[in-house]
């Protein structure tokens, strides 16, 4: 796995690749308010009843949305209430200040409607997180935990077995970090520990402010490539290259030998790293509304504002529909992937004749999807024969990051 770094008119982009097929695509634009992953002294603005939420003031800017089930409450002995017993309203108060995470993020637009929309308002939530490489450090956790995306019951038992040994408490181990040694994990819990100790003094005062910025772009990305092996990490601005030295200096020394400076004969213009690797095009067609398969095949992908819908072409393969089919839902999770497709996914497969070959099939997308950074879970097949998929990002989709990148109008 190769990692290249752009800076693009102060936005931040990340490729990832894999023999010189892009598998991970982030971009933090210029135009981000908020973050996923900031966290911030946030002041309870007003209760929405209807809702069983409330809005926050999260920097003097911005507002976000507290939903009940995502409050938490330490008491004087440290004990969590989680929220959605009673309503919000009995909780917190206007007026009140919380520190709170952001758990979706924002791009604000010149063309955006003045009223506040609530899918358009930051979530946030006061299960409050520190992700690591291998590790996600969460201090309103009593206990340790191993993340939800590892399905294999083996697995999941040798590495709670692990956890249980483990001296701190309050931490997720990453699907990431399965062959990972015990002394790296505990370095990293440790260094998350101290992050969260230093931050405890902000939490101070009534002014709503920003206190930590979420990951980056290069962080997320090494996060969600922490299973694989990194052979390179391509930079071609200064800048960022010292800024990704000092990350690795702490949660990844392993890589800093891999961080190579590229100079190109076009290194000023916008993208060239990309553009070197031949990847522009590759970023070109996922603006597209379809996708080819090797075979000859084809997918087109329809987003709407309540799902997207994808449907599988034969086109001139004429496979076996399992195989096609295989192909195929390969190809749509790279796709929701690297298009960072949110919500529910409804897929037309080819027909497959026998409910075996049904099952078989549906058996075998769990594993496809377990790829992705992001929870992808399989619902099955609706009345229609149609398979129904949810996926939950944590940043806005791929068209709305380059929304507003005058660098496009370069591709």
């Amino acid at each position: 796995m190769d990692i290249m770094v752009e800076e693009v008119n102060g936005g931040l982009w990340i490729a990832a690749t894999d023999r010189g097929k892009l598998q991970g695509l982030e971009v933090d634009p210029p135009t981000e308010e908020v973050r996923w992953g900031t966290i911030f002294w946030a002041k309870v603005v007003r209760i929405d009843k209807a809702l069983d939420a409330a809005f926050l003031a999260l920097d003097g800017r911005n507002e976000g949305i507290l939903h009940n089930a995502d409050v938490r409450i330490k008491d004087k002995k440290g004990a969590v209430t989680k929220g959605g017993a009673v309503a919000i309203g009995k909780l917190l108060k206007p007026g009140q200040m919380l520190a709170v995470q952001a758990k979706s993020g924002y791009l604000r637009h010149e063309d955006e409607f003045e009223f506040i929309r609530e899918d358009k308002v930051p979530k946030v939530s006061m299960d409050i997180t520190l992700p690591g490489r291998f590790l996600i450090y969460a201090p309103m956790m009593e206990s340790n935990q191993v993340s939800s995306r590892i399905r294999n019951k083996k697995l999941r038992e040798q590495m709670m077995k692990m956890m249980d040994s483990f001296p701190l408490k309050g931490l997720i181990l990453r699907a990431s970090s399965e062959d990972t040694q015990m002394d790296i994990l505990l370095r990293e819990a440790k260094i998350l520990q101290s992050q969260w100790e230093k931050l405890q003094p902000e939490f101070t005062g009534d002014k709503p402010k920003r206190i930590l910025d979420g990951p980056n772009a290069f962080q997320r990305t090494i996060g969600d490539q922490a299973g694989n092996n990194i052979e390179r990490i391509e930079v071609v601005t200064m800048d960022r290259y010292r800024e990704i030295e000092q990350w690795c200096e702490i949660f990844g020394p392993d890589l800093i030998p891999k961080i190579q400076a590229i100079e190109l004969e076009d290194g000023e213009s916008d993208l060239s790293l990309f553009d070197h690797h031949g990847l522009l095009g590759d970023i070109e067609d996922l603006f597209q509304d379809y996708a080819l398969l090797l075979s000859g095949g084809s997918l087109i992908i329809q987003e709407t504002s309540a799902l997207t819908a994808i449907d599988v072409n034969r086109g001139g393969d004429d496979r076996p529909a399992m195989d096609v089919n295989i192909e195929a839902a390969q190809e749509i999770a790279r796709q929701i992937r690297l298009r960072n497709i949110g919500g529910i996914i409804i897929i037309d497969f080819l027909k497959l004749q026998n409910q075996e070959d049904r099952q078989k099939f549906l058996k075998s997308l769990t594993p496809i999807f377990d790829t992705d950074p992001c929870t992808v879970q399989v619902h099955g097949l609706t009345a229609l024969g149609l398979v129904e998929i949810t996926r939950k990002r944590r940043t806005p989709p791929l068209s709305e990051r380059l929304d507003t990148i005058d660098a496009l109008g370069g591709f």
